[in-house]
């Protein structure tokens, strides 16, 4: 079944991420992603008011990585999130942006993604037993100290990368997705690379949906330029500059639509309307509930 979500950065007041949650659930979206980009708010503090502020859509950090978290934090953070929302917490990582700000080492980003699943399954099940990696290590006898509310969370991997893909495939992530991807080739291409039909795939885009479709495509354009820098250039089935449409969802609400379409028709399981999601993220928002959804529904 396709599903669609709302994206939100992570740059807000409290009573405005319960604000939006509340409209995007009472609409119908199925589940409420918050960024977690390096120097904005940990995506856990709006999570956990998101948490308090809905009844049923899922929830997660689109994502977390394992560089400037250890997997002893992710897993703990996703407990406290499954807790907090009764059980609607998925557990999204990637192998992370911008790290080189941070002089952190990018190397192996596979092999330490792998350490790091394993780890967070382990203390979510209860298994004691400790782990000896590369990368991370847990003694024996190390586990959570309290009960989480579930001993599986749902697991998103974020990438754009064949091995990266692979390794989701492998480990039946519940999800791979492509963060500010809207270009419906590469949704294909990465059905090849992950190899597990088991894996759904979701993908993420900056959003501006507005009357104007003009204007709405040239506020998209200023938005993306951020993550442009990052995903401009990983996209391999595109040549030449990279088309604004494959990597924004922006326009009128039947345009917007319309695009939604395409990349359901791709195999997308959900797609994700992201920051700022209009000119003005309320109105954008609102829009998405009241013109958008209703064309996809």
């Amino acid at each position: 079944m396709s599903e669609l979500g709302l994206g939100l950065q992570s740059d807000k007041r409290p009573h405005e991420y319960a604000a939006l949650a509340q409209r995007a659930e009472a609409a119908g979206f199925d589940v409420i992603s918050v960024f977690h980009d390096l120097l904005f708010q940990p995506a856990i503090f709006p999570l956990l008011t998101i948490a308090a502020s809905t009844e049923r859509v899922r929830l997660g950090p689109a994502a977390l990585n394992p560089s400037t978290l250890h997997p002893v934090e992710l897993a703990g953070q996703a407990a406290a999130l499954d807790l907090a929302s009764g059980g609607r917490a998925y557990l999204g990582l990637v192998a992370g942006a911008w790290l080189d700000r941070l002089g952190l080492d990018e190397r192996r980003p596979v092999e330490r993604m792998r350490e790091a699943v394993e780890i967070v399954r382990r203390l979510l099940a209860g298994d004691r037993s400790g782990y000896a990696g590369k990368h991370f290590a847990l003694v024996p006898g190390s586990g959570l100290q309290y009960e989480p509310a579930r001993k599986q969370i749902p697991l998103m991997i974020g990438t754009w990368r064949p091995r990266m893909a692979a390794l989701a495939g492998e480990l039946v992530a519940d999800e791979v997705k492509i963060g500010g991807c809207a270009n419906p080739d590469m949704v294909r291409l990465m059905r090849e690379w992950i190899g597990n039909d088991q894996v759904g795939i979701v993908v993420g885009a900056v959003t501006v949906v507005a009357e104007d479709g003009a204007a709405a495509r040239e506020h998209a354009r200023r938005e993306v330029e951020m993550y442009l820098e990052v995903v401009g250039g990983l996209d391999p089935t595109i040549k030449g500059p990279p088309p604004l449409e494959n990597f924004t969802i922006a326009g009128t609400p039947p345009e917007v639509a319309e695009q939604v379409r395409r990349l359901f028709d791709a195999g997308v399981k959900r797609v994700e309307f992201g920051t700022p999601q209009g000119i003005d993220t309320a109105a954008g928002v609102e829009l998405l509930c009241d013109r958008v959804l209703p064309l996809l529904r």
